[in-house]
């Protein structure tokens, strides 16, 4: 009886070295063929997003969350701060007879107060960002104005 359960166990070898062999060949040529999934569960395995498990709890989660919320609050807190100390070199009038000053520092209050209950992190950081090449970009400009003015008052 071992001899016909050895021999058995041969065929099986031989039979699944072989059944294998042909499967790798024809997924291959498969795949060569189209690129594309063998299977419906590759196909959905590609294409569909899967839910991972938090690595962590809940309170974890929410803790994290809520540093987020406070490192961006302090960059708002931040430019906005930037924002006021640029607006002090705006000291001209408007057409209205009103301060640059006044009116750029009321205009960003109306912006961070619109965009105050935002809680998308992209929104928040897109928001942010503008916000800071904004000033800088303003900055730039009054610093090169005053440089031509400079220039042009110039004795020659």
């Amino acid at each position: 009886m071992t001899l016909m359960a050895s021999k058995l166990q041969k065929w099986r070898n031989l039979s699944t070295r072989i059944d294998q062999t042909a499967r790798n060949d024809t997924v291959s040529t498969r795949r060569f063929l189209h690129e594309g999934p063998d299977t419906m569960e590759e196909l959905l395995d590609r294409h569909l997003a899967k839910k991972e498990k938090p690595l962590i709890n809940d309170d974890e989660a929410e803790y994290l969350n809520e540093r987020r919320l406070t490192s961006t609050r302090r960059e708002a807190l931040s430019l906005y701060r930037d924002i006021l100390r640029a607006t002090r070199f705006y000291t001209w009038p408007d057409s209205r007879g009103v301060l640059w000053r006044d009116v750029l520092r009321e205009n960003a209050r109306k912006e961070f107060e619109a965009a105050r209950f935002e809680t998308d992190p992209e929104v928040i950081t897109r928001l942010l960002i503008g916000g800071s090449d904004a000033v800088s970009s303003a900055l730039d400009k009054l610093a090169e104005k005053q440089r031509e003015m400079i220039e042009l008052e110039k004795p020659r």
